[in-house]
């Protein structure tokens, strides 16, 4: 793939997200609940097979993206730096990468809500960094502080803004003053992976620590190159409920689709992102899994300018397009067309009240109501290996019911650049992905991403200034403080207004490939996100 970080979202949406940070909103509708978890269970749903695991066998994983940014968790935006973080630091709470289950951390109990402004949560002790020193309150208080300062810019901030500010109660207590009730601060919370005040606390250091990260998951950091590796070893002194299960690990970077399929079994024992086209192939060989992910493949329309303003003339692009087709031709079956702006497969799943079936006469008709029937536009797409399949596919759609349709294929970077659909910039209609889930999975943060006040509605598809946009935002405000049903109830009427209105939808939800030797693995899992878990893994 082109853009190093896809399918999760681009770094320029990323970037902005901290623009959210005036908004609040409910993760009420969650499943995942930490009262299930003791200080040292274990998820229900975690899994391993109980067989013999021989420690000093490497793991050693085949990833589809080289290093685009550093370690630091603060700034971390990169798929690969992201999956390896996971198994470098912790947070107060944790979501198991395979299982997206709530689990304690490096807090020793759950977090103690003291009223609906005011939480507390006891830090486990005895937690100690890779380096000995031990996790204090200070450090906690300091992560969390740090990414909601404006001059740190942090992506995390956006995720968090209804955190007030961190304070330490005593030594084993942190406190958090909320700005207004957020149902789902056990799980939000996260999004903030704790690092050492002592080795972050200055621009100097901080930039070392990029580099050289130094936290307290089951993996210690060894060493990386950009494009060749990134090397672990077991952190005897972690204290968690996942040890590590090796003693050493490496992941090479292998961005090409074919030599990562060469990898396995021989040299590695499993890889993400297997291409489409190799997984019958590969079947013969090892387990070939592709997870059904939240990935969406959206169309976003700029509503600031005629005739892309008229809803009617979004939702005949939506009718004109062969979803299954599209599915079928280029990612050979691979995804699942979207009858909602949430997968089947999500705990706050709604059907939405439009359903864009496959209907072309119904797409004329629509266009001829508004006064469009003899449309041109230019379809941007960013540049990608499975989506680049896609456009052609949707261009013969569209140009089917006389839309004079130009593809306009190019870097992420370019799409949303000051010149297309950033700034001002002029465009027509965008086609791209994007799966903010690798943050959370909750309700609240996945219809955040895109239409909540911030970047995407306002300098994007530009719908700020619609009824519907503040109905959106109204919703999502009440949504804030209520019970799950209440949320799931209030998240449905989201989901209904902009399935209607369709200012960015999704045409469908991917399904992510991921292959490993079961004869090797103990406890391995897919991911339903980009990237690869070791997290409770190990070798036989």
């Amino acid at each position: 793939m082109s853009n190093p970080i896809s399918p999760l979202v681009n770094d320029a949406s990323r970037r902005n997200f901290l623009k959210l940070s005036g908004a609040i909103g409910a993760a009420a509708a969650f499943t995942a609940s930490l009262a299930a978890c003791s200080p040292g269970g274990t998820p229900a749903s975690a899994v391993t097979s109980g067989g013999a695991v021989d420690p000093t066998k490497e793991l050693v994983a085949g990833i589809s993206f080289a290093l685009s940014t550093g370690f630091d968790p603060i700034a971390a935006s990169g798929a690969t730096p992201q999956a390896a973080n996971n198994h470098l630091f912790e947070g107060l709470v944790d979501l198991h990468p395979a299982t997206r289950q709530a689990y304690l951390a490096l807090a020793a109990s759950d977090p103690k809500k003291v009223d609906d402004t005011h939480w507390e949560v006891e830090v486990k002790q005895g937690a100690t960094f890779h380096d000995g020193t031990p996790v204090t309150a200070d450090d906690v208080v300091w992560s969390f502080n740090r990414t909601l300062d404006p001059a740190s810019k942090s992506l995390f901030a956006g995720f968090i803004p209804f955190i007030k500010a961190a304070s330490k109660k005593d030594d084993k207590t942190v406190a958090f003053e909320l700005k207004a009730p957020f149902a789902g601060f056990k799980e939000r919370i996260a999004v903030v992976k704790v690092v050492p005040k002592a080795l972050t606390d200055t621009a100097e250091k901080a930039k070392a620590f990029d580099a050289k990260p130094i936290g307290s998951g089951p993996y210690k950091f060894v060493s990386a190159t950009k494009e060749d590796k990134i090397v672990f070893a077991k952190f005897d002194g972690y204290k968690g409920q996942y040890p590590a299960r090796s003693n050493n690990m490496t992941w090479l970077l292998i961005a090409d689709g074919s030599a990562r399929v060469n990898s396995i079994p021989s040299r590695a024992q499993a890889i993400e992102d297997v291409p489409y086209l190799d997984i019958d192939s590969l079947k013969s060989k090892v387990t070939v899994e592709a997870v059904q992910s939240f990935g969406l493949l959206f169309l976003m329309f700029n509503t600031a300018k005629a005739p892309f303003s008229d809803k009617r003339v979004r939702q005949a692009l939506f009718y004109a397009t062969d979803t299954q087709s599209v599915i079928n031709k280029a990612l050979l079956g691979n995804a699942t067309p979207a009858t909602s702006y949430l997968p089947k497969n999500h705990p706050a799943y709604h059907q939405a009240a439009t359903q864009y079936s496959y209907n072309p006469d119904k797409a004329k008709q629509l266009l001829s109501d508004a006064g469009a029937s003899n449309l041109s536009l230019r379809l941007t797409s960013t540049q990608n290996s499975w989506i680049d399949k896609c456009m052609p596919l949707i261009k013969e759609n569209w140009d089917a019911i006389g839309v004079k349709t130009t593809l306009d294929i190019v870097p992420s970077a370019t799409v949303y650049s000051a010149q297309r659909a950033d700034g001002g910039g002029d465009f027509d209609v965008v086609c791209a992905s994007g799966d903010p889930s690798v943050f959370g999975n909750d309700a609240d943060l996945l219809l955040s991403w895109f239409y909540r006040a911030g970047v995407w509605p306002t300098a994007r598809y530009r719908w700020t200034g619609t009824p519907e946009y503040k109905q959106v935002q109204d919703l999502l405000a009440q949504a804030a403080s209520a019970d799950a049903a209440q949320a799931k109830d209030l998240q449905g009427q989201i989901i209904d207004l902009v399935a209607e209105q369709v200012p960015l939808y999704p045409l469908f939800h991917r399904k992510l490939p991921t292959a490993w030797d079961p004869t090797q693995l103990d406890g391995f899992q897919p991911l339903p996100t980009t990237g690869l878990s070791f997290i409770g893994v190990g070798r036989k």
